[in-house]
């Protein structure tokens, strides 16, 4: 039997440079599974966190007077909606406000939600003027994202 012995001849420029390709690609490996990996799970409780519990205000100038619109939240709900230095002034010169806030308080703590609310003719400025202020106080309560940090 004849074997035929092959020799294979390398050159070195060759080997550098699929060594330099080799550990390329490893790296760009490493690097896609670092970025797309899962960075950590959340707790079940900071998952479905939407606020920070505590009682969040926004004003409203009424006369040149502002009432403090105070709305408090537990982590998961909006548990209720008053007002804070409302005075006696105001409520005569304002009659609606009281009214106003009552109505859309019972909704948005039924909904959890400030969309598909329903008020009436009577009260449709002063409850856009509520709702903004809530709107605001629920801005400040807003619990921060975990992914917003780095």
């Amino acid at each position: 039997m004849s074997s035929k012995t092959k020799i294979v001849v390398l050159r070195m420029k060759e080997l550098i440079y699929t060594g330099i390709f080799v550990a390329l690609g490893i790296l760009l490996i490493l690097l896609l599974v670092y970025m797309f990996a899962p960075k950590g799970k959340k707790s079940p409780a900071s998952a479905d966190a939407a606020y920070t519990p505590g009682v969040y205000t926004s004003s409203i100038t009424l006369g040149g007077n502002a009432v403090d619109v105070a709305v408090t939240v537990s982590e998961t709900r909006i548990e209720s909606i008053a007002y804070n230095n409302l005075s006696e002034a105001i409520e005569t010169m304002y009659p609606l406000m009281q009214p106003a806030l009552d109505n859309l308080a019972d909704q948005i703590c039924e909904t959890q939600s400030l969309d598909g609310l329903d008020y009436s003719e009577d009260t449709q400025y002063t409850s856009q003027v509520i709702l903004g202020a809530v709107e605001r106080a629920l801005e400040k309560a807003a619990a921060p994202q975990a992914d917003d940090t780095p």
